[in-house]
Order: C-alpha cells, then sequence, then structure tokens
C-alpha cells in the first residue's frame, strides 16, 4: 500500500526523521536526537509535531448544534464562538467509536479534528446525519502542534494575538504572515497550541518555529510518552467499539446538560446504556500503573492480583522519561483500582510487581488565564 505524506514530508527528512507508516501516512517517530531527549524537551522547552494525518472537518447548516449532540454526550448547543470540547462518538452499545474535538467558528458552522486511524469511519458517520447540511474536509490544510512550556513565549513572539489565548480557546491570526486558525489545545498536558494553516505554507510556518532555539522537532514516539504519562486517552488502545465512557474514566466528558436530570438529557447514542454505568459503574476501569524497577511493560500483558487471579490487562504502556519509571495505564477490575494498590504483570516468564497509582503521572499545565 502506498503511504500517504503530510506537507511537512520533506523537512522531516531533511531533519534526519526516521519515517514509519502511522494510520496510512508515512510519519516522523523520532529525530536523531532520540524519544527520550525529545519527550524531556517538550516538558521543558517546545516541541513541534506533525499531526496533519488528522483529518479536518467543517459542518455547516441549520440547527447543526443539534445534529452534532445527537452523535455525542457534549453540550454542543451552549459551546460560545471560538470555545472548543472533547467530545466521544458513541455507539448504541455504549461503546466509543472515536474521540475529537469539536469548536464552534459560528451559530451553525462546527471545526471538527478527528484521529488519523479513524477519519474516514467518522467522516462516513457524520455524512450519514447531515439531513441536508453541509460537510467539508479540509484536505488542503496541515496542523501543527506547538507544546511546552516555553510554546507560549514562542508564539506571542510571531503572534502577539495569541499571548493570552486560553485553553480551549481558538483565534484566527496571523503567523509570520501567513493565516492560520489557532486554538489553546494539544495532546501533551502541557500549555500549548494547535495550528491549523493551509498545506502550502505549513513549511514556511514550521521553519518560522523552528529557527527558535527553545523549539524543537518532536516525532511520534515522544508524542505517545507524553500523552501516556498526561494520563490522556488514545484511540484503539483506551477508548474502542466495547469501552464505555465511564469505565474510560471519561465520565466528565458527559455534559450536565446531557445527563439524567440534564436539559436535554440522553439523545445521543448509547444514552441509555451510558446513564445508567455512570449510575451503577461498570466492572473495569482505567488506571495507571509504575513499575517497581525498571523493566518495561507491554501492551496486552495481563495483570494479576497478589493471588495470581487474573484482574486485567495493559492498554497502553511506555518509558515515563520524566519520571525515570516505566508506566502504563490498564483496566482492571473496578474494586482493586485505588491508588496504592500492589498489583502484578505477567512479563514473559516471570511476575513484575507494579502499583495503582492517580493519573496523569505528571501534572496538566493547561493556561487557563
Amino acid at each position: 500500500m502506498t503511504l500517504l505524506t503530510t506537507p511537512l514530508d520533506a523537512l522531516h527528512r531533511e531533519l534526519g526523521a526516521k519515517m514509519v507508516p502511522f494510520a496510512g501516512y508515512d510519519m516522523p517517530v523520532q529525530y536523531p536526537t532520540g524519544i527520550i531527549k525529545e519527550h524531556l524537551h517538550t516538558r521543558q522547552g517546545a516541541g513541534l509535531f506533525d499531526v496533519s494525518h488528522m483529518g479536518q472537518v467543517v459542518i455547516e447548516g441549520q440547527a447543526a448544534a443539534a445534529m452534532l449532540e445527537s452523535l455525542v454526550p457534549a453540550d454542543i448547543e451552549a459551546l460560545g464562538i471560538d470555545r472548543q470540547t472533547y467530545a466521544l462518538f458513541t455507539n448504541e452499545q455504549g461503546g466509543v467509536l472515536d474521540d475529537l474535538i469539536i469548536t464552534r467558528w459560528g451559530e451553525n458552522r462546527f471545526f471538527l479534528v478527528v484521529n488519523a486511524a479513524c477519519k474516514e469511519q467518522d467522516i462516513a458517520h457524520l455524512r450519514d446525519h447531515l439531513d441536508g447540511r453541509s460537510l467539508t474536509v479540509l484536505e488542503q490544510q496541515a496542523l501543527l502542534a506547538l507544546q511546552g512550556p516555553a510554546a507560549r513565549e514562542v508564539m506571542a513572539e510571531l503572534c502577539p494575538d495569541v499571548a493570552e489565548l486560553k485553553f480551549m480557546h481558538g483565534s484566527r491570526v496571523e503567523i509570520a504572515g501567513v493565516e492560520a486558525y489557532v486554538t489553546c489545545s494539544g495532546y501533551t498536558g502541557e500549555d500549548g497550541f494547535e495550528i491549523s494553516v493551509a498545506a502550502d505554507s505549513a513549511e514556511e510556518v514550521a521553519r518560522a518555529l523552528l529557527i527558535r532555539e527553545a523549539v524543537q522537532p518532536i516525532g511520534l514516539g515522544a508524542r505517545d510518552s507524553l500523552r501516556l504519562e498526561a494520563g490522556l486517552c488514545l484511540y484503539g488502545h483506551e477508548l474502542a467499539p466495547d469501552i464505555d465512557p465511564v469505565q474510560a474514566g471519561l465520565m466528565w466528558s458527559i455534559s450536565k446538560s446531557r445527563r439524567a436530570d440534564g436539559a436535554r438529557a440522553g439523545g445521543f447514542p448509547g444514552a441509555d446504556i451510558i446513564l445508567q454505568r455512570m449510575v451503577n459503574k461498570p466492572p473495569l476501569k482505567r488506571v495507571g500503573l509504575v513499575v517497581e524497577g525498571r523493566r518495561p511493560m507491554r501492551v496486552g500483558q495481563e495483570v494479576f492480583d497478589q493471588q495470581s487471579n487474573r484482574v486485567g490487562s495493559i492498554c497502553s504502556a511506555a518509558y515515563g522519561s520524566s519520571i525515570g519509571k516505566p508506566i502504563a495505564m490498564a483496566y482492571i477490575e473496578r474494586d482493586l483500582g485505588e491508588p496504592g494498590t500492589a498489583l502484578q504483570v505477567a512479563v514473559r516468564d516471570m511476575m513484575l510487581s507494579v502499583t495503582v497509582c492517580s493519573m496523569p503521572f505528571v501534572p496538566q499545565r493547561y493556561f487557563r488565564g
């Protein structure tokens, strides 16, 4: 299969990136400095990520908010102009089809960013529910993310208009003379920005950022370990059609207005099941695990209690560079999910001692003003 490329493909290769297939694209997994140094640089400075493989979609038309609310349990009606919300496409069984970010661009106009691996199915899902509204895929737009404690200062130098932009807010601006739509959001747990820009201007913007001493290019490898430390879910790991939002620890994503006693209760796929589970709680829950030692865990490895009873499995794992230990997320039996609980993970021919810990593994540092 021929892999797709992003508008920054030539720049990645110029910078010495190791390229790998991901969601049908040829993407940089790391640069010559390596994943650990890229990870730590993002926590200490500013990392530039190419996330142009993700889907960017505009929905427009009468009562577009109501249409979106028929697909997600978020409060879209109350969303202000240039405000964002995290949302979940749910199915009739209460599971998750994908997670996405929805931004309101106008009374009846919304900008959606969906995951690369689910892009085609998400767009088809939206088309099935348009009912006369329009859907435009922004195929000629790139998407960059600048993340880290130095990101705001760097962006302010190039674009003073975003200096005070708060978490989950957006604005139309110019960066180095290039028109862009910038949001204060990201996937690392750090303060930072996502920049939607015309594909033919993406390299110009990327270079304008990379010439700043604080900015380094970051690949998918560090992006994954950063989001894991931040306790953020990844579709296909923590989220799936058979995992409901309550089990995933995402009950906060179900807006008050959509809950059982809300003004617009239910009305999204699987609402009855999900709202019931908010009360009765599913048998499994998502937890963080830290290893006692340096031996890593792997996705799919089984988790056991101290009596060697199987109680769950690992859904994501990485080396937590910020804390200097291997970390993981797992789904385990709910009554064993309290922080401090001692468990074991089967790693080849031995049992690895692990401890349930609170998430995020490192503090989230979003700028809220």
